[in-house]
């Protein structure tokens, strides 16, 4: 096994193409490109380059609806980390459309930042911590309802319809 560096714009395309949790950078990669699972190693870089265009506009299965039905999901005893599931899974399907919905905010917090000291510094007891494979944070000393409220207003402000926020919501 390699290790290679990406910029974080690469990094987070590749994220977002997750299908399923726990599934590797590697067959991701694999599966964009449209390789076989044992692909061969001494593949050329002219073959790749000319794979790459044609799945780069591919539309991911929804992330989201994949995680809703995973088993991880419903073995999580926690609502914070069920919270963090969901966020993390918002962000994977629709980056763009979750960096323009992130800046919901509460009467007197903000919930998300890209660092931490800015939620901090809108409450005292914000307990903000990353959202899995994004490069958010998001406040976590809420009740289980704030949590859902959290929830249902990102999905509104990125589009999903009233019965997808619904099921979900009911998933925290």
């Amino acid at each position: 096994m390699k290790t290679i560096e990406v910029d974080d714009q690469i990094y987070r395309y590749i994220a977002s193409r997750t299908l399923h949790i726990g599934e590797s950078a590697s067959d991701i990669l694999r599966r964009l490109l449209a390789l076989p699972s044992d692909a061969d190693p001494t593949i050329s870089a002219v073959s790749v380059h000319e794979a790459t265009p044609e799945h780069i506009g591919e539309v991911s299965t929804d992330v989201l609806f994949t995680l809703l039905n995973d088993v991880q999901l419903a073995k999580e005893e926690s609502a914070i980390a069920r919270f963090m599931l969901i966020l993390s899974a918002l962000y994977r399907s629709q980056p763009d459309a979750f960096r323009r919905a992130a800046d919901i905010k509460g009467r007197k917090r903000i919930y998300f930042a890209e660092d931490p000291q800015a939620l901090l510094d809108n409450g005292t007891t914000t307990k903000p911590k990353p959202v899995p494979e994004t490069p958010y944070w998001v406040i976590t000393n809420t009740n289980t309802g704030r949590k859902r409220l959290i929830i249902e207003q990102l999905m509104q402000a990125m589009g999903y319809s009233a019965e997808t926020i619904a099921e979900v919501c009911n998933k925290v």
